[in-house]
């Protein structure tokens, strides 16, 4: 297998460092808009299957040119949801597969917001899955750890837990502080606050996918290996969009674990319309000057793949499933826990980047080896579950298993 790997921040970097100890693959191009990172990522493994090369996500020719050049088989997408679509189709128009971690962009309803689905995630690139399944070509999508981990385990539980499932809800937590900061996510703000201030989607199979208000919907979740009870939020995630399309379930949510400081924060960022995307005028040394607010946000907080050192504590990504086995009610937690000071002595990275990043490379290797293979745009559940997360105990970092 080539892989062409578009994105060399924090996620991309950890893809870098996860699959160098792996034989699946033969080479893996790293390329970025900034070469130094590319180039930074491939001298941290010293592997010569890894190469550097710069190209701009936006540009669908000169990606495709780069797929081609190298004879990559798949693209692995570690940029921000922006360029989902153009990534995508510069995967399409080179013949090559492709692979992300989260999907194309919602549009909220333009009069009911907070009652009715507008665009949804990854509605823009389900409307292209009968080309790639015509042209026989994979588009695995929503791959990482949430969406992704969380899929495959919807799917396991389905599978080999449940003969009937009332409820799937994703929840996250994580007890992680950060020396010195007083606000310093540990994951892309500019996806962190996408996710948390658009409307939250939730499923009912009667009703079918609808929308909230924001922050709704608060629960307290008793997070394992000594995370404890977190206030968790709905949140507009993927898998509220991928589950139920392969996993029969009578509701789906997810719900994140940010606690209230952060709520209140993200909340202020939107009342000063510091969340936009669309450019403001202001002035500058050299004249005006259109600036995304967000993007400004973003610039003004530390990277988060640069915070390991002062990171303390545990992330958890989970799927808590209820329903019915053999008659009998059953409620169950599937999680994978990671400890920050182990990813930073093994692979020198923060957790949450590189939780994220070990399932897509775990992906990866079962593609290669035929034990997943598909065509058309699938999400993790449509896929057998006991493959990847048996690989995925393999790579060195088991999950649990938790009944409620």
């Amino acid at each position: 297998m080539r892989v062409l790997l578009v994105g060399a921040g924090g996620v991309g970097t950890a893809v870098t460092r996860i699959a160098a100890r792996r034989p699946f693959f033969e080479v893996m191009v790293v390329a970025d808009y900034d070469p130094a990172r590319a180039e930074a990522a491939v001298a941290a493994v010293g592997d010569a299957r890894f190469l550097a090369e710069r190209v701009d996500a936006g540009d669908e020719a000169a990606v495709a040119g780069l797929l081609a050049r190298h004879g990559c088989d798949v693209l692995l997408n570690a940029t921000d949801p922006r360029f989902v679509m153009p990534l995508f189709r510069a995967a399409r128009q080179a013949g090559a597969g492709y692979l992300d971690m989260a999907m194309s962009l919602s549009r909220p309803h333009a009069e009911r917001p907070y009652e009715e689905c507008g665009v949804k995630l990854g509605d823009e690139q389900f409307a292209l899955a009968e080309e790639w399944a015509k042209a026989g070509a994979l588009a695995l999508v929503g791959m990482g750890v949430e969406p992704g981990l969380s899929d495959v385990f919807a799917r396991y539980a389905a599978d080999e837990l449940f003969d009937e499932i009332e409820e799937i809800g994703i929840r996250d937590g994580a007890d992680l502080t950060v020396d010195g900061y007083d606000f310093a996510p540990s994951f892309n703000i500019w996806t962190t606050i996408e996710e948390c201030l658009n409307p939250p989607v939730v499923y009912e199979k009667e009703r079918g996918w609808f929308t909230t208000a924001p922050f709704s919907e608060p629960e307290v979740f008793d997070f394992p290996e000594g995370i404890g009870p977190v206030e968790c939020v709905n949140v507009e995630h993927e898998e509220v969009l991928l589950v139920p399309r392969w996993v029969e379930a009578r509701r789906v949510t997810f719900k994140y674990g940010l606690g209230r400081e952060f709520i209140d924060t993200l909340k202020t960022l939107h009342l000063l319309g510091l969340d936009r995307t669309t450019p403001v005028t202001v002035p500058g040394a050299d004249g005006p000057v259109a600036v995304s607010p967000r993007d400004v946000v973003a610039a003004s907080l530390p990277d988060p793949a640069t915070l390991g050192d002062r990171m303390r504590g545990k992330t958890c990504a989970g799927t808590w499933v209820r329903g019915v086995k053999d008659g009998q009610p059953r409620e169950v937690y599937l999680y994978h826990v990671v400890d920050n000071e182990w990813s930073m002595a093994e692979y020198g990275c923060q957790a949450v980047v590189w939780q994220t990043a070990l399932n897509p490379v775990v992906a990866l290797e079962l593609l290669a080896t035929g034990a997943w293979s598909g065509s058309g745009v699938l999400g993790p559940e449509a896929f057998p579950a006991r493959p990847f997360l048996d690989l995925l105990t393999e790579y060195g970092s088991p999950w649990g298993l938790r009944e409620q």
